[in-house]
């Protein structure tokens, strides 16, 4: 395990969020109802046959936080711990996410409990189609367009785009984002959220006149987006002394390699037993003095039991959710400049975006355009919400909620309600 959970619900974090940039707001009380419940949840039975003949039966979800912007959007996640609220959680962020980047999606979530670590590609293969097939009735490029998350990958695209296409019976490469190039997929679309993480870092470090050539940096998690995070502030001269995954931590206080520490784990799967680093506690990683923190693992890993030990100067959530409103509140008591996550790891739906627009286009653009087009894109949102954190002396994360719940509600003024 990377750090001790907190048994905080993701679900009653994110409402507790939601009401707190709302009351700042003065947002009334008929706005609250029309954005703040999702609009559909829908709960599935997944039957697999395994490779040993039997039928074993998960659970799936996927909830539709809104529609008010445009198409639902939102990963899907193979995971043990994936429960309703989890994915209704998910779902709701993504919302506030898509809107405080100004990207014409509302929010959706989904995930199946399951250990996909157990699988064999066969079994995900048959999972994932029957998981389709059951969500099918409310999935498509106009109305709710799934994603890679936690385990599942640009392979678990390819085949939800093509179980939903033979049921259409031709080809709609924009029912899902992040699938293989040869099938639709995006240029850039692999390392879009660790791109964007790092251009808020950027901004960070400019804000408060951090030199990021040289700063410490430790990094919760070694996946997609902490790994090419990593890679990318390591590229710019940041010497990043500490990295965890499921494995364990390593540490070196002159720096890691991250171009053979990414090698490595691209070879055996973990970052465990790294050459010229020493093996150190997760919670040593999160209690490390640095400039830069960047937990990229899963919700709530730092809690009111852990967050007075954090030393970081900056929180950079490449995760979503990786602190609860608890650690918050001591993180920002001692002066802490957290990046929210709804704005420090939206490249990965703003590049999903792109794709979108590329599919329904049948036009596709080149990985320069799409990387000057992300940064852009996520240095416009720091500084809308850089500007509400300090014209309304709140915290970044409310300030971050103020931007992504104004545009909804405002958007669902003007829409009305029907009938």
């Amino acid at each position: 395990m990377l750090t001790t959970v907190s048994q905080a619900n993701a679900y009653d974090v994110a409402m507790e969020n939601f009401d707190s940039a709302a009351d700042v707001m003065g947002l009334d009380k008929n706005t609250r109802e029309m954005i703040k419940w999702p609009e559909r949840m829908l709960t599935v039975g997944v039957p697999v046959r395994m490779d040993d003949g039997n039928i074993h039966r998960f659970t799936g979800y996927r909830v539709q936080h809104s529609s008010v912007r445009g198409p639902a959007k939102g990963g899907i996640r193979y995971h043990p711990q994936v429960s309703l609220d989890e994915v209704k959680a998910l779902a709701t962020w993504m919302t506030w996410k898509c809107a405080v980047v100004n990207i014409p999606f509302g929010g959706a979530k989904g995930g199946i409990t399951c250990d996909p670590k157990k699988m064999s590609q066969g079994e995900l293969e048959r999972m994932t189609r029957r998981y389709t097939s059951a969500i099918l009735p409310i999935i498509g490029p106009e109305q709710d367009i799934p994603a890679p998350d936690v385990y599942t990958n640009s392979q678990t695209m390819a085949w939800i785009m093509d179980t939903y296409s033979m049921t259409k019976g031709y080809a709609i490469p924009g029912v899902v984002t992040g699938k293989p190039i040869s099938l639709g997929g995006s240029l850039g679309r692999n390392e879009a959220t660790g791109r964007g993480v790092f251009s808020t870092i950027e901004c960070a470090c400019e804000h408060l006149h951090i030199p990021l050539k040289g700063a410490t940096v430790a990094v919760q998690g070694f996946g997609n987006a902490g790994s090419i995070t990593a890679q990318l502030l390591f590229d710019a001269g940041a010497k990043v002394v500490a990295v965890s995954d499921s494995t364990g931590c390593v540490y070196n206080k002159n720096g890691l390699n991250i171009p053979e520490l990414i090698h490595m784990k691209s070879l055996c799967g973990h970052v465990d037993g790294f050459p010229e680093a020493e093996p150190i506690l997760p919670h040593e990683l999160l209690a490390m003095p640095c400039d830069i923190l960047v937990p990229a693992a899963l919700e709530n890993t730092i809690h009111a039991d852990n967050g007075s030990a954090v030393r970081a100067r900056i929180i950079a959530e490449a995760a979503n959710g990786p602190l609860t409103p608890a650690a918050d509140r001591i993180l920002e008591s001692k002066g802490v400049f957290i990046i929210p996550d709804i704005l420090c790891n939206a490249g990965g739906v703003t590049v999903s975006y792109f794709e979108w627009v590329q599919d329904e286009q049948h036009l596709f653009w080149e990985a320069r355009d799409i990387y000057k087009r992300l940064d852009h894109v996520m240095k416009t949102a720091f500084r809308d919400v850089l500007k509400i954190h300090l014209e309304h002396n709140v915290s970044m994360r409310i300030a971050a909620n103020m931007l992504g719940i104004g545009r909804v509600a405002e958007a669902v003024q003007i829409r009305g309600i029907y009938p």
